[in-house]
């Protein structure tokens, strides 16, 4: 007897064998057969659907859940245009701090909005003995009071007050570690986030270090809702690179550096398990730190490195050799450029042809970079509502050459890459039918179309947070189709996109969503 049957429905499954179908049946959390093979067969529970449309639940490939349910708590700034509005929040959140000398955290600040950064001296005017961190929007900046600054080691570089990429790492370390309840709590907050928007499955980008780590033991917490029965969705954690530490491993294993006991890409089971091992190379646009082969337009920089490039090399090599599939972060073409070098050492070193190595973001792409992405076999982990949102700064700050290079789609698919979706949630919204929308129609919110060329169609773009999200998590034995044998994760929406006009395929509701064959909490109804 099947655990439950769908029927009367519109089921898209992502799979060439059998395209569409109209019956499903689950067993156990597992898709056992479509249409005839199930139409017969007794069920607890049959749910007709009443022509609804169902997709592969959505993967995310690239989000920050800790970040993401903290910031869902934190006061925020945004969307304050006024320098006096932003330092009343803060003065708000100092207010609401009993203890003397707490620290005083802050959301939602882009300078943007502002025309030039906050600084220290006016952050402490509103303190009040407090220390304050005023966390950037793009995640690769923030802005301190000089009860922070004189903490900082002397040798931290600052712009009075605003501290970007490895200078932020410092100061945040000072406010590390969060504990493992309360993480628990922000990554299950956020994972029903994901859930509301027809997301089953999510890889978080960089744990327990880097820029955006919480504790170094921060993978108790999610193991913490594993163990609670409190994990909301299935999550693949991604490792800061530089938790990789010096190992005495045997000489014929190869492995300069490791994760204690050898963990690496795959441990863990179908709910929680290691995925790629995340190495920064550069900043992000947002905060103008992307490391690029050409100024900014306008501007007399091109961005930054993390770190010594070499240095960065060295690491991606290393995690290559312990064994590690790797998600290189580089927006820049010059990061970019970083990046593929050191993927091309590393598999000229010991080949691993099947180590599925991504470039997250991949957000400037020059043409001439396309057939190496494609030679090496890495696939690009892009966020298309970046443009969405941010796309009209964007393309300014590229220039009319570079902005139809900016978060291609077209070209990585034409070159045969590997094209995922993803959001990086909470930088922006983190809904994939939005993203979607933008994939086709290159549009910002303003109208300002942005590369045009690089439009896909639909079912490319649903391949990105599907089929594609499986491959890239390494989960594309168990997901990213509804076909007998894989997990019963999967979306149901109240419109097809594929029917559907573009413009409409962002406000397709969500009408329910399953997760190991169970329909969430979340479902709308």
């Amino acid at each position: 007897m099947l655990c439950t049957r769908l029927t009367n429905a519109n089921i898209v499954t992502m799979d060439p064998a059998h395209p569409v179908a109209h019956d499903l049946g689950i067993w156990r959390g597992r898709i056992v057969g479509l249409d005839d093979a199930v139409t017969s067969l007794p069920a607890r529970e049959v749910i007709d659907l009443q022509g609804a449309t169902v997709l592969p639940g959505f993967i995310d490939s690239h989000v920050h859940l800790a970040w993401t349910g903290l910031k869902a708590s934190t006061p925020s700034v945004a969307p304050c245009t006024r320098v006096e509005d932003v330092l009343a929040v803060v003065e708000e959140a100092v207010a609401r701090k009993s203890s003397p000398g707490a620290w005083v955290d802050v959301a939602g600040y882009d300078q943007r909005g502002l025309g030039r950064h906050l600084t220290a001296a006016e952050l402490d005017k509103v303190s009040h003995g407090h220390k304050v961190f005023l966390m950037h929007d793009s995640g690769h900046g923030c802005v301190v009071n000089s009860a922070v600054l004189d903490l900082l080691p002397a040798e931290v570089p600052h712009e009075n007050g605003f501290l970007a990429e490895s200078s932020m790492t410092a100061a945040r370390r000072l406010r590390l570690p969060y504990s493992q309840a309360e993480l628990a709590d922000a990554i299950e907050r956020a994972g029903r986030e994901c859930l509301r928007e027809g997301v089953t499955a999510c890889a978080e980008a960089g744990i327990g270090g880097g820029l955006l780590g919480h504790s170094p033991v921060e993978l108790g917490a999610y193991q913490l809702l594993r163990d609670q029965g409190r994990l909301p969705l299935r999550v693949q954690l991604m490792a800061a690179g530089d938790t990789l530490g010096p190992v005495a491993a045997h000489e014929s294993d190869g492995i300069p550096r490791a994760l204690d006991l050898g963990l690496r890409t795959g441990f863990g089971d179908d709910w929680l398990s290691m995925g790629a091992l995340k190495i920064y190379t550069d900043g992000g646009m947002m905060a103008r730190t992307a490391a690029l082969t050409r100024p900014y337009h306008g501007m007399e920089h091109t961005g930054q490195f993390q770190d010594d490039p070499e240095r960065i090399a060295d690491t991606i090599v290393d995690g290559h050799l312990a064994g590690w599939q790797l998600a290189v972060h580089a927006i820049g073409d010059r990061a970019a450029d970083l990046a593929l070098d050191a993927l091309e050492r590393a598999q000229r070193v010991r080949p691993r042809p099947e180590a599925r190595h991504r470039v997250e973001h991949a957000g400037l792409i020059r043409p001439d970079q396309l057939p190496r992405f494609a030679r090496l076999g890495v696939a690009a982990v892009v966020q298309p509502n970046f443009l969405r949102y941010f796309g009209d700064d964007y393309a300014a700050i590229m220039g009319e050459e570079r902005a139809p290079w900016l978060y291609r789609g077209r070209g990585f698919l034409d070159h045969g890459v590997t094209l995922v979706g993803s959001s990086d949630r909470p930088v922006t919204d983190g809904s994939p039918l939005r993203a979607v929308q933008f994939m086709v129609e290159r549009a910002s919110e303003s109208g300002q179309v942005i590369g045009p060329d690089e439009g896909v169609t639909v079912d490319e773009a649903l391949r990105a947070y599907t089929v594609a999200g499986a491959f890239a998590c390494h989960w594309d034995d168990s997901a990213g189709t509804l076909a007998p044998g894989r997990r019963a994760d999967l979306v149901v929406l109240g419109d097809d996109p594929r029917r559907v006009s573009t413009s409409r395929i962002g406000d397709i509701e969500v009408v329910s969503t399953f997760v190991d064959g169970r329909k969430t909490e979340e479902s709308a109804r």
